[in-house]
């Protein structure tokens, strides 16, 4: 009779890079960055912004298996594209150029509103062996499931932002159809807002319109006057 083979059971150890510092061999820290983003300039956006700055760094810095790569934050623009984004465009860079393993972001419409910039950058960060992390989502970008997921996510903000977009435009032509002035005048030569939103003349400024129309009927270029 042949005697039962018993299969052995194998146990798989995760792989730890391992650096030697001074003979003594350690565990290397994963370089962890955060990216925030607000994208109005106004007094509680700024407020957010800063939160959002403050909270990454404390984070990181008490996670005693990471280490603080760098805190990428743009302040005042808008997410719908990443073209204008200076410190997003250079942590990009910088994960291609190996210091980044994990990038911490608050939510996906932070990261980027435009479904194909997002993933544009996720797919090619995922391939550096990059990991970018939702939180509000709670979503890890090289899960299995994680680019499913952003997929989904990404068009639903994408519609909002569109959406916001829209809502915005309508507002602004039912007050020009009712008769409301949508403009800066602090940049405006001219005319002023009184206190119920209304153009007003500023009348010093006017003399320099006036004088200005008054040159372009008598012949002058844009130039000369």
């Amino acid at each position: 009779m042949a005697q039962a083979v018993t299969a052995k059971k194998v146990v798989v150890v995760p792989v730890k890079t391992m650096d030697i510092v001074e003979g003594i061999q350690s565990i290397q820290k994963k370089k962890v960055a955060a990216y925030c983003r607000v994208s109005t300039d106004s007094e509680e956006q700024k407020e957010s912004y800063t939160n959002q700055v403050n909270h990454y760094t404390k984070y990181i810095q008490n996670n005693l298996e990471w280490e603080m790569a760098d805190i990428y934050a743009d302040e005042g623009i808008t997410g719908t594209s990443t073209k204008n984004r200076t410190h997003f465009n250079r942590m990009i860079q910088d994960a291609r150029n190996g210091k980044l393993d994990l990038i911490l972001v608050k939510s996906i419409s932070r990261f980027a509103r435009n479904t194909l910039d997002l993933l544009k950058y996720v797919r090619e960060l995922k391939s550096l062996g990059v990991a970018v992390f939702f939180e509000r989502e709670n979503i890890n970008t090289l899960d299995t499931t994680g680019e499913v997921l952003l997929t989904i996510l990404s068009s639903l903000a994408q519609d909002e932002s569109r959406n916001i977009s829209e809502n915005s435009r309508w507002g602004i032509l039912r007050g020009f159809q009712n008769g409301k002035v949508f403009c800066n005048t602090t940049r405006f030569l001219g005319y002023d807002k009184d206190e119920h939103g209304e153009l007003v003349i500023n009348e010093p400024e006017a003399e320099i319109v006036r004088r200005i129309y008054e040159e372009y009927l008598d012949g002058k270029s844009y130039q000369a006057i």
